[in-house]
């Protein structure tokens, strides 16, 4: 029935009317909820030649896929029927006004104790591509983490050739002690960490181990197939290049965001990071090493100098070579330049279907220092330099956590738990890459449990600048929760606040989570301030982040119930004797003052 021209207009209003609620009908259709039990239990693997016995979820490391699409809710009940509290966390998902259920331990809740549950809600909203989940209390996060993938939505598909078959690699860390053992003690004495003893592709350690050749991750492929390779790295402190003999890789998506295809022979990925890439199999039948290979740019020299191999072994009646073949274009341990032009590459689609809204005018601008830093010891007793505790810092302030988590306090308004007068720029302005950077008033921190606040809808840029204090300067992969940041520049060096900014890419800017902040350099990002709620931002090298180089931003709510925090859940685990839910023991684990 068409619209007679006296009531033209109104007829034209109610008809797009119509239109927009059969969208939004079709699309709350379309869209999923989810459900998932996760059981946390100790489990014994047998791995390098000795057994012991791991915190994980499902009797499996690493822990199941997550597979979702594109808007869907997700409903994971997490029962833990383990020794210690543990939280979860949903890495690189924005959970619009949702933090309660974002999860890192005594910044939106306390630790799933033993004996309990707890039921995430995962709010899926703009993420489309490989993202991952990872427990986020201590150092669980070695043998407590796993892929999470979110398909398209329906009706739609990849802004790429559809591949013929996918397959997860979740890089990790494996130690033969009990991590919360080594964790404990390194925090206890202040001294340096327990480096990995080995690496794994889906688990396993690969061929270049002990008694480890007969359990090698194989990736079956047939010839002329494409696939869709979904890289998570839940590897604990160092970054890793990937490589596949003989095999180029399309770069196709990073952290759940689309990037336009970058054709490489190697990628660098850091703890954090999730990548995308296609390969073709296109090479004569065999068997060809899948490497993943330490980079380290620091002058400590402390990492785990081994590497590890999965195999991309194709189908069909050949006889292999005697051994897999290994790629020897993957860049060696140091190679800080293959690292750098890796990362110069990537850059947002920016399409009309997945566009880059990179914030043009900012309202607040920070500048931060990351650091490695000491906090002084009773009696100088600590196994840190001078008798000092090892210790991290942003801007000179090493992060503690409070006895009841930060989003709790500040949802109800419980005074005496975190200041919110986290600085804008460090407390001095010194020459952060000097190589003489070892005199107390830049080598010890404070430290507090100390967050910026923001207004809802700011738009924020923040330059993080890599230092050489105590001569200890390297990459670091700075993880913010909440929210994706596009990096419109990095470069080495002090960061030049006339120059540098001319260089910002502000039309096609990668649109990240993770990003590695170069080794006596600088990185910029810049995000909209949009979602209300606590999140958390700190290095995803476990031990910095534990030895406090965090803080955490709080958005205050907008001026509409849309954009402000979503109500509490009824039940929230208990932060022990100071929580409003009741009493219960904290963290074996919680950091001391």
């Amino acid at each position: 029935m068409g619209c007679f021209k006296p009531i033209g207009f109104f007829c034209s209003v109610f008809c797009f009317a119509v239109f927009v609620c059969i969208l939004l009908l079709q699309s709350e259709a379309e869209a999923s909820e989810l459900y998932y039990d996760f059981v946390l239990k100790e489990t014994n693997f047998t791995k390098l030649c000795s057994t012991k016995s791991a915190l994980v979820v499902n009797g499996s490391f690493p822990g199941p896929v997550i597979t979702a699409r594109k808007g869907d809710t997700v409903y994971v009940n997490v029962h833990n029927e383990g020794t210690y509290g543990v939280t979860i966390h949903w890495h690189g998902i924005k959970q619009p006004r949702n933090p309660w259920f974002d999860g890192p331990e005594y910044i939106t809740q306390c630790p799933i104790q033993p004996g309990t549950n707890f039921t995430y809600t995962v709010l899926l909203s703009s993420e489309e591509g490989t993202l991952f989940w990872h427990a986020h209390s201590d150092w669980t996060r070695a043998t407590v983490h796993g892929a999470f993938v979110i398909l398209p939505a329906e009706n739609t598909t990849y802004p790429f050739p559809e591949p013929d078959h996918e397959e997860v690699l979740v890089f990790s860390s494996w130690y033969k002690e009990d991590v919360a053992i080594l964790m404990d003690e390194a925090l206890k004495y202040g001294g340096l960490t327990t480096l990995s003893d080995s690496y794994a592709i889906n688990g396993q350690p690969g061929d270049f181990y002990e008694c480890s050749n007969e359990t090698t991750f194989r990736l079956a492929v047939d010839h002329g197939s494409t696939y869709l390779l979904r890289l998570v790295s839940s590897v604990q402190n160092t970054d890793m290049f990937f490589a596949i003999a003989d095999h180029n890789l399309t770069l196709v998506g990073v952290d759940g965001n689309y990037v336009k295809p970058v054709v490489t022979n190697y990628l660098m990925i850091t703890p954090g990071e999730t990548m995308d890439i296609l390969v073709t199999a296109t090479q004569p039948p065999g068997h060809y090493y899948m490497l993943i290979s330490p980079y380290f740019d620091g002058q400590a020299d402390d990492f785990d100098k081994s590497v590890t191999s999965a195999i991309f072994q194709y189908n069909g009646n050949y006889t292999p070579t005697s051994s897999p073949i290994y790629p020897d274009h993957i860049p060696g341990f140091y190679d800080i330049d293959a690292a750098r032009n890796f990362d110069r590459q990537l850059k947002s689609l920016a399409s009309p279907e997945h566009p880059a809204n990179v914030p043009q005018h900012i309202t607040t601008r920070m500048f931060i220092a990351l650091s490695i830093s000491m906090l002084r010891c009773p009696n100088d007793t600590c196994d840190g330099p001078d008798g000092n505790r090892l210790a991290s810092a942003m801007n000179n302030i090493t992060f503690a956590n409070p006895s009841i988590d930060v989003l709790q306090a500040y949802y109800r308004n419980i005074s005496g738990y975190f200041e919110a007068d986290f600085p804008d720029k460090p407390p001095t302005l010194f020459n952060f890459t000097s190589d003489d950077l070892m005199t107390d008033n830049v080598t010890l921190s404070d430290q507090g449990t100390r967050v910026k606040m923001l207004n809802y809808n700011e738009t924020v840029e923040i330059v993080f600048q890599g230092t050489n204090v105590m001569n200890s300067g390297e990459n670091h992969p700075v993880h913010l929760h909440g929210f994706k940041f596009y990096v419109v520049g990095a470069g080495v060096g002090n960061f030049d606040n006339v120059t540098d900014p001319l260089t910002y890419n502000l039309i096609d800017p990668p649109e990240l989570n993770t990003f590695p902040v170069p080794k006596d350099g600088w990185a910029t990002i810049r995000f909209v301030a949009d979602n209300p709620g606590v999140w958390f931002m700190h290095c995803h090298y476990d031990r910095h982040m534990s030895w406090g180089m965090n803080t955490a931003f709080i958005v205050r709510n907008g001026d509409t119930e849309e954009t402000s925090v979503r109500p509490p859940p009824d039940y929230m685990p208990s932060c022990g004797e100071n929580s409003i839910y009741g009493g219960a023991e904290q963290s074996m684990f919680q950091l001391e003052e």
